[in-house]
């Protein structure tokens, strides 16, 4: 018997290998997708701005690349002497104003040039729960530890992240037409907003992502929420805090992945690279003895036959 039910999974095309390109953005859920393809040397860029939860801020960054809007002094704000975006993650605090604004504008130039040669876009919606600064009218990325008496809470419509969608799924057309872009909805559960209020956000997420893609021909669905909450719905697949998948689950959630959007034969691949980047981060108990000299060497000699053969892969 099969004591548990599959979620299944629908095979994607076209596939990425390691010639491919995969952007990434969205909540953290998606670097655990971004972590594994950098394991196995995919060219992948994720989060060049940090995480973002909540669909309005992704869809405002995708609009400041396809129309080369540039972040200015207005879209920056100092607080607890540092510098800072709302429509960034703290990641991006910075000394001076000046530092910010280089460092926000060298992303957006680097996040272009990346889509502009994708051939995925990968998208993790995590919350449908904005927060809005005082004298804004848009939801912030992040609210950077500000007091919350100074943001206005509200849950985002159907209809209002429908729109969002729209503009993203235009925004990547006008810099990639060929890009594929894969939503998920991330499995983490945002209990401070509350257990009712939680479920009203998947809720709203998932019925405006159903919704849009039915109109949608160049973006599709990965069920990782739905592998999640019912294949893994066990606490035994949570990390300490009961909230995020565990290293097994993100494991599991990568090979279901992997065996329908990776390319056979970078699937085969994988296994050598797993196994290079393993000896990688050994810690030799001897540095200079002969015996890690010739691992090292054997090492070198490995890693030099699979970027014979594949120049695309990266190990360093």
């Amino acid at each position: 018997m099969d004591f548990r039910t599959k979620v299944p999974v629908k095979e994607g095309a076209p596939k990425i290998d390691h010639s491919s390109g995969v952007f990434l953005i969205g909540s953290c859920f998606v670097e655990n997708i971004g972590d594994k393809l950098e394991w196995f040397r995919f060219k992948n860029l994720q989060n060049p701005t940090g995480i973002i939860f909540h669909p309005s801020p992704i869809r405002k960054f995708f609009q400041r690349l396809s129309n080369n809007e540039e972040y200015q002094e207005k879209d920056v704000m100092e607080f607890n002497g540092g510098w800072q975006s709302l429509e960034a993650h703290s990641d991006m605090r910075r000394d001076t104003k000046e530092e910010c604004l280089q460092d926000l504008n060298a992303a957006l130039q680097q996040s272009r040039d990346f889509i502009q040669k994708a051939s995925h876009v990968v998208i993790s919606l995590g919350t449908a729960w904005g927060y809005i600064y005082e004298g804004k009218e848009s939801i912030a990325a992040n609210c950077h530890k500000i007091p919350q008496k100074r943001f206005t809470k509200e849950l985002s419509s159907v209809t209002e992240i429908m729109n969002d969608l729209e503009v993203i799924d235009h925004s990547v057309s006008q810099m990639n037409k060929k890009a594929k872009v894969i939503y998920t909805v991330s499995p983490v559960r945002h209990l401070r907003d509350g257990f009712t209020e939680n479920q009203q956000s998947k809720s709203h997420l998932i019925t405006a992502l159903h919704q849009f893609l039915v109109e949608s021909d160049r973006s599709v669905y990965f069920p990782s929420y739905e592998i999640m909450m019912d294949e893994l719905r066990d606490y035994r697949f949570y990390s300490e805090d009961m909230l995020h998948p565990n290293k097994v689950a993100v494991n599991y959630i990568w090979e279901l992945f992997s065996e329908n959007w990776i390319s056979g034969k970078s699937i085969s691949l994988n296994v050598e690279i797993d196994k290079i980047q393993k000896a990688l981060s050994h810690s030799p108990r001897a540095e200079n003895s002969d015996a890690h000299r010739k691992f090292l060497t054997n090492l070198q000699r490995k890693i030099e036959e699979i970027q014979k053969k594949y120049p695309e892969i990266n190990f360093s």
